[in-house]
Protein backbone atom coordinates (compact mmCIF):
# COMPACT_ATOMS: atom_id res chain seq x y z
CA UNK A 1 0.00 0.00 0.00
CA UNK A 2 0.95 3.48 -0.68
CA UNK A 3 0.40 5.70 2.48
CA UNK A 4 0.20 9.00 0.42
CA UNK A 5 -2.38 7.04 -2.10
CA UNK A 6 -4.44 5.91 0.46
CA UNK A 7 -4.29 9.71 2.74
CA UNK A 8 -5.14 10.96 -0.76
CA UNK A 9 -8.07 8.82 -1.70
CA UNK A 10 -9.43 9.30 1.93
CA UNK A 11 -9.21 13.11 1.61
CA UNK A 12 -10.86 12.94 -2.45
CA UNK A 13 -13.84 11.40 -0.34
CA UNK A 14 -14.82 14.31 1.81
CA UNK A 15 -14.96 16.27 -1.32
CA UNK A 16 -17.08 13.94 -3.36
CA UNK A 17 -20.00 15.02 -5.17
CA UNK A 18 -21.54 11.89 -6.42
CA UNK A 19 -23.71 10.28 -3.79
CA UNK A 20 -22.84 6.60 -5.15
CA UNK A 21 -19.08 7.31 -5.24
CA UNK A 22 -18.92 8.36 -2.04
CA UNK A 23 -20.55 5.16 -0.90
CA UNK A 24 -18.32 3.34 -2.88
CA UNK A 25 -15.13 4.92 -1.48
CA UNK A 26 -16.15 4.69 2.06
CA UNK A 27 -16.74 0.86 1.10
CA UNK A 28 -13.48 0.99 -0.48
CA UNK A 29 -11.53 2.45 2.47
CA UNK A 30 -13.42 1.44 6.21
CA UNK A 31 -14.22 -2.32 7.52
CA UNK A 32 -18.00 -2.55 7.21
CA UNK A 33 -18.21 -1.96 10.78
CA UNK A 34 -14.89 0.73 10.94
CA UNK A 35 -15.73 3.95 12.80
CA UNK A 36 -14.86 7.24 12.45
CA UNK A 37 -14.62 9.88 15.53
CA UNK A 38 -14.27 13.14 15.78
CA UNK A 39 -15.24 15.58 19.01
CA UNK A 40 -17.70 13.91 20.56
CA UNK A 41 -19.26 12.28 17.35
CA UNK A 42 -18.96 8.42 16.27
CA UNK A 43 -19.67 6.73 12.96
CA UNK A 44 -19.64 3.13 12.98
CA UNK A 45 -20.58 0.97 10.25
CA UNK A 46 -21.14 2.11 6.30
CA UNK A 47 -24.20 3.38 6.33
CA UNK A 48 -23.21 5.88 9.55
CA UNK A 49 -20.13 6.80 7.99
CA UNK A 50 -21.54 8.03 4.70
CA UNK A 51 -24.42 10.15 6.65
CA UNK A 52 -21.24 11.84 8.61
CA UNK A 53 -19.18 12.53 5.55
CA UNK A 54 -22.17 13.39 3.35
CA UNK A 55 -22.99 15.79 5.98
CA UNK A 56 -19.68 17.30 6.32
CA UNK A 57 -19.59 17.74 2.37
CA UNK A 58 -23.42 19.22 1.85
CA UNK A 59 -21.98 21.98 4.88
CA UNK A 60 -18.46 22.97 4.18
CA UNK A 61 -18.04 21.68 0.38
CA UNK A 62 -21.49 22.06 -1.44
CA UNK A 63 -23.13 24.58 0.46
CA UNK A 64 -19.80 27.01 1.60
CA UNK A 65 -17.93 25.97 -0.92
CA UNK A 66 -14.37 24.81 0.98
CA UNK A 67 -12.58 21.72 -0.45
CA UNK A 68 -10.58 19.41 1.77
CA UNK A 69 -6.50 19.15 0.78
CA UNK A 70 -3.61 17.13 2.07
CA UNK A 71 -1.02 19.20 3.69
CA UNK A 72 2.58 17.70 4.38
CA UNK A 73 3.93 14.17 4.20
CA UNK A 74 2.00 10.84 5.37
CA UNK A 75 3.41 9.09 8.17
CA UNK A 76 3.20 5.00 8.17
CA UNK A 77 4.25 3.16 11.52
CA UNK A 78 3.08 -0.76 11.64
CA UNK A 79 -1.20 -0.57 11.04
CA UNK A 80 -1.50 2.81 10.98
CA UNK A 81 -1.41 6.03 9.16
CA UNK A 82 -1.20 10.30 10.37
CA UNK A 83 -1.39 12.53 8.44
CA UNK A 84 -3.06 16.46 8.37
CA UNK A 85 -5.08 17.89 6.58
CA UNK A 86 -6.37 21.75 5.40
CA UNK A 87 -10.14 22.94 4.81
CA UNK A 88 -9.21 25.51 2.09
CA UNK A 89 -11.35 27.46 -0.43
CA UNK A 90 -10.42 26.99 -3.90
CA UNK A 91 -7.46 29.20 -5.28
CA UNK A 92 -6.94 30.61 -1.57
CA UNK A 93 -4.09 30.67 0.18
CA UNK A 94 -6.14 31.02 3.76
CA UNK A 95 -6.63 27.66 5.47
CA UNK A 96 -10.15 27.79 7.39
CA UNK A 97 -9.55 24.88 8.73
CA UNK A 98 -7.21 21.74 9.62
CA UNK A 99 -6.78 18.21 11.19
CA UNK A 100 -5.20 15.39 12.07
CA UNK A 101 -6.37 12.51 10.81
CA UNK A 102 -5.16 9.09 13.04
CA UNK A 103 -6.12 5.75 10.88
CA UNK A 104 -5.93 2.58 12.55
CA UNK A 105 -5.67 0.06 9.29
CA UNK A 106 -7.05 -3.85 9.07
CA UNK A 107 -4.54 -6.62 7.85
CA UNK A 108 -6.66 -6.10 4.74
CA UNK A 109 -5.66 -2.48 4.14
CA UNK A 110 -8.64 -1.04 5.09
CA UNK A 111 -9.63 1.76 8.35
CA UNK A 112 -10.69 -0.26 11.22
CA UNK A 113 -10.57 3.19 13.32
CA UNK A 114 -10.35 7.11 12.17
CA UNK A 115 -9.45 9.63 15.12
CA UNK A 116 -10.39 13.04 13.40
CA UNK A 117 -8.79 15.75 15.14
CA UNK A 118 -9.57 19.41 14.51
CA UNK A 119 -6.73 21.41 15.51
CA UNK A 120 -6.92 25.83 16.09
CA UNK A 121 -6.22 27.95 13.12
CA UNK A 122 -3.36 30.13 12.79
CA UNK A 123 -5.20 33.28 12.81
CA UNK A 124 -7.57 31.69 15.87
CA UNK A 125 -4.64 30.70 18.51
Amino acid sequence: MNPEAFADRYIALWNEPDPVQREASIAALWLPDGSHHVRTQQAQGHEALARRVTGAYEKNVRDLGFCFRRAGAVQALHDSLMFHWHMVRPGQPQVEALGLEFLRLSADGRIATDYQFILPTPAAS
